[in-house]
C-alpha cells in the first residue's frame, strides 16, 4: 500500500509498505478513504523528530471502511463505515470507564510515562502504524472506532477523530459562563473549531487571536472581535471588553511551537539535531518549550478564570509562572482529548444543517501522493492553509 512516512527532519515522503494485517484478535483493518494532517503532526515533522524512526507511517486522523475484524472484535463487521478516534483505548479499564481514554490503562505507555497509546504518534506514544496510509490496523477496535451513518460526505465525519472532540473538550475546560468572554489563541484547526463551538454552545463574547490573515479572517463569522498580534496589544483589546479585568477563561490552541520565545526555539532547533538518543533527553527534560502563549494566557485571563490548554507542550522544566497562577488563582485544564467522552455530545451536529461547518472546513483536499508539499506549505503557512483532507 502507500503511505505517508517519516523520513527525517522536515521530510516526509509518500512509499510503499507492507498492507498492514491482523496481529492480535481484538484488531480490525480499515480501508481509508479519508485521512487529514493535523496541527500536532507538524511537531514530528519539526521538534519531535527525536522520538521518530525513519519510515514512520504518520497521521492520527483516519476514516473508512471495515475490510477485517479479528475473533474478539464485537459490534463491528466489514462493510461498516467508521472514523478512527487518535487515541487508542480499551473501554473497559479504570481510566476509560471515568471518561478519560487518552489515559486507558491497557495502552498506556508506562515505558514512556505517558498515556494512551496514539496512531502515529512516535515513540511517545507506541510507535503505532498511522492512518495516513491507504489501510490502517486499529487496535482494540471492539472500543477504537466510532460507527457512522452510510449517508453524507467524509468531511461530515472525519473530524470525530480529533479536531472536534479536541476543540469540544477545550471549551469544556475552559468552562466560560454563558454570555462571559472566551479568548481562543491560535486559530489553526483546534482554535478555529473550538470558536464555532463556543459560540453555537455557550453564547459567549468569543475574542480569537493569531497573526495570520487567513486564519483571522476565518474566524470572523464566529468572533465578536478578532486580535491581530501583528498589530493589535491583545491585552488592551480584551481589557476593553472586560471592564478591564480579562477573560473568563483562555484556551491556549498553540502549545510549544508558539512565537515569540527565540530562546527556546533555538533550543528546540538544536535539539533535532542532535542525535536521537540525546534529542529525546532534551526534548523531554530540559525544558524547551516554548511557552509564549501559555505566558499570554495566563495574562489575558482575569482573576479568577480558567485557562484550557489543548496545544501540545513537550518540556518537563519549563519555567511556568506558578506566582501568577498562584496570586490570579487561576484554573489550569488540560490533556489529550477524551475522544469517546465527548462523541454523543458532538454527533447530534452533524447534520445536513450543519452548525458548526463541517464540511466547508478543510481549506485544502488534495491526494494522498501530494503530502510531502502538504507538510511543507502547512508548516509554513501558506497559501492560506489552515486543514487538509488526504485522499488515498
Amino acid at each position: 500500500m502507500r503511505a505517508v512516512t517519516w523520513q527525517g527532519r522536515r521530510k516526509v515522503s509518500v512509499d510503499n509498505v507492507p498492507d498492514p494485517t491482523i496481529k492480535e484478535p481484538n484488531d480490525a483493518i480499515i480501508r481509508v478513504t479519508s485521512t487529514n494532517i493535523c496541527g500536532s503532526d507538524l511537531h514530528l515533522y519539526e521538534v519531535l523528530g527525536a522520538f521518530m524512526s525513519e519510515g514512520d507511517i504518520l497521521g492520527h486522523e483516519a476514516m473508512g471502511v471495515v475490510e477485517e475484524v479479528g475473533r474478539d472484535v464485537d459490534g463491528l463487521k466489514v462493510g461498516d463505515r467508521v472514523v478512527i478516534p487518535f487515541n487508542i483505548s480499551c473501554g473497559h479499564c479504570f481510566m476509560c470507564d471515568q471518561g478519560l481514554q487518552s489515559q486507558c490503562e491497557t495502552t498506556q505507555n508506562r515505558d514512556q510515562g505517558t498515556g494512551a497509546a496514539l496512531f502515529g504518534y512516535s515513540k511517545l506514544y507506541g510507535e503505532v502504524a498511522g492512518g495516513q496510509a491507504e489501510y490502517l490496523r486499529v487496535p482494540q477496535a471492539q472500543y477504537t472506532h466510532i460507527k457512522v451513518p452510510v449517508d453524507g460526505p467524509d468531511e461530515r465525519y472525519v473530524y470525530l477523530s480529533d479536531v472536534l472532540p479536541t476543540a469540544w473538550q477545550a471549551v469544556e475546560y475552559a468552562a466560560v459562563p454563558d454570555g462571559g468572554t472566551l479568548v481562543v489563541l491560535g486559530l489553526g484547526p483546534i482554535g478555529s473549531m473550538a470558536c464555532r463551538i463556543a459560540s453555537h454552545r455557550k453564547g459567549c463574547k468569543v475574542i480569537g487571536v493569531d497573526l495570520v490573515d487567513e486564519r483571522l479572517d476565518r474566524a470572523r463569522d464566529y468572533c465578536e472581535e478578532v486580535i491581530d498580534l501583528r498589530r493589535d496589544d491583545a491585552d488592551e483589546v480584551v481589557k476593553s471588553h472586560t471592564q478591564g479585568r480579562g477573560a473568563d477563561s483562555v484556551i491556549d490552541a498553540v502549545g510549544m511551537e508558539a512565537h515569540g520565545s527565540p530562546i527556546a526555539e533555538a533550543a528546540q532547533t538544536a535539539s533535532g539535531f542532535l542525535p536521537s538518543p540525546v534529542g529525546r533527553v532534551v526534548m523531554k527534560r530540559a525544558g524547551v518549550d516554548r511557552l509564549a502563549a501559555l505566558n499570554s494566557a495566563i495574562s489575558l485571563v482575569r482573576r479568577g478564570g480558567t485557562i484550557s490548554l489543548s496545544g501540545v507542550y513537550g518540556g518537563a522544566a519549563d519555567p511556568i509562572n506558578l506566582m501568577t497562577l498562584f496570586d490570579k488563582q487561576i484554573q489550569l485544564r488540560m490533556g489529550q482529548a477524551n475522544v469517546k467522552r465527548w462523541v454523543p455530545d458532538i454527533m447530534p451536529l452533524l447534520t445536513a444543517d450543519d452548525p458548526l461547518g463541517v464540511e466547508q472546513f478543510a481549506t485544502h483536499r488534495l491526494p494522498l501522493e501530494a503530502a510531502p508539499g502538504a507538510y511543507e506549505t502547512f508548516q509554513k503557512k501558506e497559501d492560506g492553509m489552515v486543514k487538509v483532507v488526504l485522499t488515498p
